[in-house]
Formats: structure tokens, sequence, C-alpha cells
């Protein structure tokens, strides 16, 4: 346990040095993300993404401490990987093992960074319901991130604790996710509305504390007669840290049907997250125009929910995490192109 708290540790350090240079580079004052430093920013954080899955590739054996075939057994059958090795070649079986990490990983990250990109689409909405003005959305989603970071961690080790102590709970969990892209398919082409006032975030904060409508140039508070109130700023910060609260419930779930080592979901996790605030000022102008993503989503989640509930079946056919990576691109790949090539008639009468 030492020694993946230690591989844990560092990672947990690394991503807190680059994020430390992240916020420097776009938080020295307010004003909006210009679309050349968010595709930096972007491309920075995918290549980190990717070259931390070169790292499983080569040494992801080590993340368990495992030298011996007895020790890889042990963990090949506590996470239930799909994988068979050599017992006669330790060398061969590690090489086996860490590439199946670094798929899942991967996998993981994909399925991930798609599920966030239905974050986007709230937050341009939400912004826009709560008045709030385009230099301040970086300081708001940088808090933001920061409290995802951390629930999330909270929610993928306490999944993981349920799922090795419940084995069912995954037939749950692949329910709810086949419920929930059903359920986005049939309400694809309903207009999302906020409506600041009666919000639920909104009024337990008006219930609990002071409330004012007024804008403090970039302040989360307002202070006036020695009395502090909250802002608009501070109230859109509290309903996106719960609107992703509700979206880790399906996203967290879908990365265990990849792989039940919760320190890979934690990493692929954590990466697509990270990226997600840079990926935000890249798509905010163009995200309408892939309106079919909603479509490729929702089969996203039904392909995923499907998954966990046939696992045991799948694997006897030879289902293998290459496989279901092959199956989440084209899904995602499929809904873009669909997007491009059959615009909206608006989209397509501006154009």
């Amino acid at each position: 346990m030492s020694h993946e708290l230690m591989f844990f540790g560092g990672f947990v350090i690394f991503i807190i040095l680059m994020l430390a240079i992240d916020l420097g580079l776009f938080s020295k004052r307010d004003k909006p993300i210009s679309l050349k430093a968010a595709a930096i920013m972007s491309a920075i954080w995918v290549s980190f993404a990717l070259a931390f899955g070169l790292v499983l590739y080569y040494w992801g054996y080590e993340l368990h401490n495992i030298h011996d075939i007895a020790s890889l057994k042990e963990i090949i059958a506590k996470h239930h990987h799909n994988i068979r090795i050599n017992e006669l070649n330790l060398e061969e079986s590690l090489h086996i093992y860490s590439k199946n990490l670094t798929l899942e990983y991967l996998t993981g990250y994909v399925v991930e960074y798609a599920l966030s990109v239905d974050n986007i689409f709230v937050m341009v909405l939400l912004f826009s319901s709560f008045g709030i003005p385009e230099r301040y959305y970086h300081k708001v989603l940088v808090w933001g991130i920061l409290g995802a970071i951390i629930l999330r961690c909270i929610f993928i080790f306490l999944g993981a604790a349920l799922i090795a102590k419940f084995g069912w709970i995954l037939y749950v969990f692949g329910a709810f996710l086949v419920y929930t892209g059903v359920t986005m398919y049939i309400n694809r082409n309903q207009e999302e509305e906020v409506d600041p006032q009666n919000h639920t975030v909104v009024k337990f904060a008006s219930k609990y504390f002071k409330v004012t409508s007024k804008m403090d140039g970039g302040r989360f508070f307002h202070i006036e007669n020695g009395v502090r109130y909250m802002t608009p700023l501070f109230l859109v910060l509290l309903v996106i840290e719960f609107t992703d609260l509700i979206f880790a419930v399906d996203s967290i779930p879908a990365i265990f049907s990849v792989t039940q080592d919760p320190y890979i979901v934690f990493f692929s996790n954590i990466f697509a997250v990270l990226g997600l605030r840079s990926m935000f000022f890249l798509l905010v102008n163009i995200i309408h125009k892939f309106h079919y993503l909603k479509v490729g989503l929702a089969f996203l989640l039904v392909f995923i929910g499907a998954k966990m509930l046939l696992h045991s079946w799948l694997k006897d056919w030879g289902f293998t995490t290459t496989h279901s990576l092959i199956i989440i691109l084209s899904i995602l790949a499929i809904s873009v192109v669909a997007s491009l090539l059959f615009p909206k008639k608006e989209d397509y009468n501006k154009g």
C-alpha cells in the first residue's frame, strides 16, 4: 500500500505543479481567454495525459509494486482485468499487464473527456443565465475545477470501496447508465433553461446567507455596511459545483465499466477534468455546431451501461478493453462528423 501511495502522491504533486503553472498563465488578470491560449493549454493537457499513458505502458506494474507472478495474479483478480498472462515468463506478463492498464486508462480518459463536453453545454447556459461577463469565466472555472477534483477523488475511492464489498452494485451502475442514456436521447431536442431565481442552490444560499444581485468586479463577496454578501459570481460557482456533482454520478460509474482499479479511474478522470477549462474556452463559441453530440453521448452511456450489465458474458466472448475503445471512439467520431455534414438549418443559413 505504501508503494501505491507513493505513486499516487507523485501524481498529485505533479498535477498541483502543472495546475499552478496553468493558473498562473490564465489568471493574472480578469480578461477573456483567447482562442490561441485555449488551444495551447488544451494541447498541453492532452499531451500530459498521453505522456502519462506512456509512463503506465512502460512502468504500470510499479503502481502496485508487482515484481512476481503471484502478486501479479492477485492484482489481476482483485481488479478484474480481462487479460491472460504467461505464468512462466514474468517479463512478458508484466508487459501484458502494463499494456492493458494503459488501454484502460486511455479508454477511461476518452469516456470522461467526451462526457465533459456535456458540462460545457451547461456551463455556457449557466454563465448566460446568471449574466456573468466573459472576462470572469476563467476565475469561476478555476475554483470550480479545484472543487471538482476534491469531490471526484472522494467519489472514486468511495465507489471502489463499494464495488469491492458489493460486487452487484456494478449492475446498479449499469442499469442507471442505460436509463440516463435513454433519457438523454429522448430529451435530445429539448431546449435547456436555467432560472437563476428558482434554482435549488440559489434558493438554499438565499435562505441561509446574504445574497446580492450586484456584481462587485471579479469578487465572490461584496461587503456593504459591514455585511458580507454573496455575489452572482459566487452563486454561479456554487451552481457549477452542484452541476458537476450530478455529472460525476454519470461519469465515474462509466469509467468503472472500463476498469475497477481506482487509481486508474482517478488518473483518467482527473486528467480529463483538468483539461475541461481550456476546452471550454476552445469550444464555447462553436459547441452549438455539434448538435448530434448529445445523441452520441446518449449512445455512449447506453453502450457503457450495457457493458456493465453484460460484463460476465462479454468476458467469456473475448470482448476486451481494445474493443471498448474502438466502439467508444467510433460513436464519438460518427456524432461529430454527422454534425458537420448535416448542420442545423439555422447554422447552415448563417453560413
